[in-house]
């Protein structure tokens, strides 16, 4: 079958991985421009969601992903308000979903933005990730389904959204008392106290972070380009699979070529490697499976976590059930120590590679174990 590729994910892609070099310029972790599920867990640091100190901000561009969707989504006519479709269990595939990011510690966009910045552990996790699509597909051919949404009021489409904005509007009221606590934290002064309800870290990557306004921007312009390109890393590669269409897939190459060309004119890109690598670990085994329940979760949901915001812009209350999963997900994978981390380097001339907690390995099983239950169990679920 002959691909007509729209040009528009050819923009959206060039753009969002152009996006992500830029926020990194001007204060985000290097490799994670953009992250949604990075971006989510910080949202839940910051409300103390999740305690773990140093991933605690609210991200502008989740928000901006949000209404930027819903703004394009409203101009062309395409906003609606739907819901009920198999809830509980859209709930319980975000939940894993966000697990498995944070094993490997990136959503299916992260990876890709780690793949543009040389760290050979993201190509590992893009193997893992096409697996879990692959087993995905096959259970959709077998006839998996979730149960249809119907229309619903037009509250219910704009629960997540307003909730948002809220947020947003609260965290930059206190943003200049939690500027000068950190300031006060980093420069040393004695009794520093944050007078604030809400948590904001003052070292590792919560702290690292774009200009508000900018990341707000940035946020708009990704989520109004990916709502009318409808960019899907997920729906990329099971289109190539169930239909030889490589239209969307094609946006993620942009990311993956914007992203290594910027770090090579800003001078960030040094060679391919699977060691050092910023905010990543080596540990393959796990690399490969968080990301094998990142793809399988997120084809049985029919998006990727960016596509599952985008959705919840457009006024789809089951997707906004789904952020809400991730939500709380990425807040027990930091408060149960299941979460990955960093590589810790060089220790005693010899490099060590970081170990994942028995509580994350045992995770990771029961998630795959759930994934394959609700695959079985849901076959030729689809009301007609």
């Amino acid at each position: 079958m002959k691909t007509k590729v729209n040009p528009l994910i050819i923009v959206t892609g060039l753009l969002i991985g152009v996006a992500a070099v830029v926020l990194t310029k001007f204060g985000n972790p290097k490799n994670m421009g953009f992250c949604i599920a990075c971006f989510i867990r910080d949202i839940a640091g910051t409300t103390k969601l999740q305690t773990a100190p140093v991933v605690q901000y609210l991200r502008p561009e989740i928000v901006g992903i949000v209404l930027g969707s819903m703004i394009m989504a409203i101009a062309s006519g395409e906003w609606r308000a739907k819901a009920g479709s198999s809830p509980a269990l859209r709930f319980i595939l975000g939940f894993m979903v966000m697990v498995g990011a944070l094993i490997f510690l990136g959503c299916p966009l992260r990876m890709v933005i780690r793949m543009g910045g040389g760290d050979l552990n993201a190509f590992v996790g893009l193997a893992g990730f096409a697996v879990g699509i692959l087993i995905g597909v096959a259970f959709l051919k077998k006839g998996f389904g979730l149960k249809r949404n119907y229309d619903v009021a037009n509250l219910d489409g704009l629960v997540l959204p307003v909730v948002l904005v809220i947020l947003f509007v609260l965290f930059f009221m206190a943003w200049p008392a939690l500027s000068k606590y950190v300031a006060d934290v980093k420069a040393g002064v004695e009794g520093a106290k944050n007078p604030t309800s809400f948590a904001i870290s003052t070292s590792g990557p919560g702290s690292m972070h774009a200009p508000i306004f900018m990341a707000l921007v940035a946020g708009l312009i990704v989520g109004v380009l990916a709502q009318k390109s409808r960019m899907c890393m997920v729906g990329g590669i099971r289109d190539i699979v169930m239909f030889k269409n490589f239209n969307l897939i094609i946006g993620f190459v942009c990311v993956f070529v914007a992203v290594m060309v910027g770090n090579i004119v800003l001078g960030n890109f040094k060679g391919f490697s699977t060691l050092s690598q910023p905010i990543a670990h080596s540990s393959q085994l796990w690399n490969f499976l968080g990301m094998v329940i990142v793809g399988w979760g997120s084809c049985l949901l029919g998006g990727c976590p960016l596509r599952q915001l985008i959705l919840a812009g457009e006024g789809n209350g089951d997707s906004a059930v789904t952020v809400i999963g991730m939500l709380v997900g990425a807040a027990f994978a930091h408060n149960f120590a299941l979460a990955g981390g960093a590589d810790p380097g060089m220790v005693d001339g010899a490099y060590k590679v970081f170990s994942l907690s028995n509580n994350g390995k045992f995770a990771a099983v029961c998630c795959l174990i759930a994934l394959l239950v609700i695959s079985l169990t849901n076959l030729n679920a689809e009301e007609k």
